[in-house]
Formats: structure tokens, C-alpha cells, sequence
């Protein structure tokens, strides 16, 4: 069995830890065992020992292994502690990690100026016939692919964008350099499978659980301003959001 792929974009130990967690999560390596030593691994995946301990070091981070000096390491959970994305805010992506301690790179993946599909359009409050701008961009925390995200902007509103660094925070760009409020937005979170290209931005085979988010952006004039389609790893990511009191409502 090949474990790491020569020919896989994706760098080489970010597949083994992929397979180490498949590994851990299928009862390969239970709970509280000790996994192979890096030696055995290296061996087994046909990489060096530096790549292998990268591996091991991502698992350690989110929590599914313990390295044990002089023991060896260990299998401390069957899934990775999940970062959360409140629900009850706007928010950056990379706010949200900045609070969990970990650190958040963006990679753009394409850029440019797109007719939008018809739900786009409709999201955006445009005729069939308007043009926007597209952004698609890769989300990682600690170098590990959490979030592929699409952008869509009317073009109108945001001229000049497309010139700018588009690999930090969209909503400190819409604020600061094109004086827009961000007042409101509407999401809607399902559950999906994920298609052959997106599965491999993000780590994942073909056909893996994520979470699939809209979400419309509106500004203080009550205008939709930014239409994202959001597709989160299901294994790394949960949404939280906090309720009010009860009341008990007459019928």
C-alpha cells in the first residue's frame, strides 16, 4: 500500500498524518496504544525521519497523539479537538484561529472578474447579465488545509480589489480600504460529500464529510455586498453559537 503519493501536490507529511488519522480513527492504532516508532514509519512510508516527525507533530497539536520521552508515542484520542466558529458574530477566519493559538495562512488559488451563477447573482441582488469578482482561496491553521472559501463581489462596489494582497482579512480590506460596514450577515450551514478537487485542497479523499456554508454579507445600507461559499473540513471544524433565555409561548 502507497501511502504518500510523489506526484501529490499536498506536502508529504501532511498524507501521512491524514493516514495516521484514518489509521487511529478505523481502530488500527486503538486508544491508548502505542504507535510504530518513527523508524518503522519512515520505513513504511518511504519518507526521512524530519518528515515523519512533522507528521507526528500535527497529530500531537490537534491532540490525537502524546509523545511519551523514552516511551515512545501514544494514541490519545480518536479525532482532533475541532476549532469552532462562532455563529453569533461577524468574524474573521483568521481571528478565530488567532484566539485558538494557531497561526492561519491564506493561499489564493485564483482571482479575477466572473458572470456569476445564477444563485450568485440572486445572492447579490444582480441581474443575469452582471459580471462580479471572484476569489477562491485555501485557509490553513498551523499549515494544516481547514477552509476553501469563494468570494463573490459586485464589481461595482469593489474596484480595485483585485490589485490588492488578497491573502490576509477581505473584511478588514472592505473596511479600511473601501469604508464599507459590515452590518449584518445571513449564513446557512449544511452538511456535504466533497468533490474530487476541493477534497484534495483540503487534504481529504473524495466523498469526506464537511461543512458547507453561504453566507451573505450586508452593509449598513441593507445591500449585499459579498456572497461566500464556505466548505469546512469536517473533521477540524464545528460551529457554535449561543441561545437566549427560554420562554414558554402560549399557544
Amino acid at each position: 500500500m502507497q501511502i504518500v503519493d510523489p506526484n501529490n501536490p499536498i506536502p508529504k507529511y501532511l498524507q501521512i498524518s491524514a493516514w495516521l488519522t484514518e489509521a487511529i480513527q478505523i481502530g488500527r492504532y486503538p486508544l491508548g496504544q502505542k504507535i510504530p516508532s518513527e523508524v518503522e514509519l519512515s520505513r513504511m512510508c518511504q519518507v526521512n525521519r524530519n518528515t515523519l516527525r512533522q507528521a507526528i507533530a500535527e497529530l500531537t497539536k490537534s491532540g490525537l497523539l502524546l509523545k511519551k520521552k523514552g516511551k515512545g508515542t501514544f494514541v490519545t484520542a480518536l479525532e482532533a479537538s475541532a476549532l469552532k466558529h462562532q455563529l453569533n458574530r461577524i468574524s474573521s477566519f483568521g481571528q478565530e484561529l488567532s484566539k485558538a493559538g494557531v497561526h492561519e495562512t491564506t493561499h489564493l488559488i485564483a482571482k479575477g472578474i466572473e458572470k456569476p451563477t445564477n444563485h450568485a447573482a440572486k445572492a447579490l441582488a444582480l441581474d443575469s447579465n452582471s459580471q462580479v469578482i471572484a476569489i477562491r482561496r485555501l485557509r490553513t491553521g498551523d499549515e494544516i488545509p481547514l477552509i476553501y472559501e469563494e468570494t463573490y463581489l459586485p464589481v461595482d462596489l469593489f474596484d480595485g480589489i483585485l490589485k490588492m494582497d488578497l491573502t490576509g482579512s477581505l473584511y478588514a480590506i472592505f473596511t479600511h480600504s473601501f469604508d464599507t460596514v459590515l452590518a449584518r450577515c445571513e449564513q446557512t450551514i449544511t452538511a456535504v460529500c466533497l468533490k474530487g478537487e476541493i477534497a484534495q485542497l483540503l487534504n481529504l479523499k473524495k466523498g469526506a464529510a464537511a461543512l458547507y456554508m453561504e453566507s451573505v454579507t450586508y452593509n449598513d445600507n441593507n445591500m449585499p455586498i459579498e456572497f461566500l461559499c464556505g466548505y469546512f473540513r469536517g473533521d477540524k471544524y464545528a460551529f457554535a453559537v449561543e441561545l437566549g433565555q427560554y420562554h414558554l409561548t402560549e399557544q
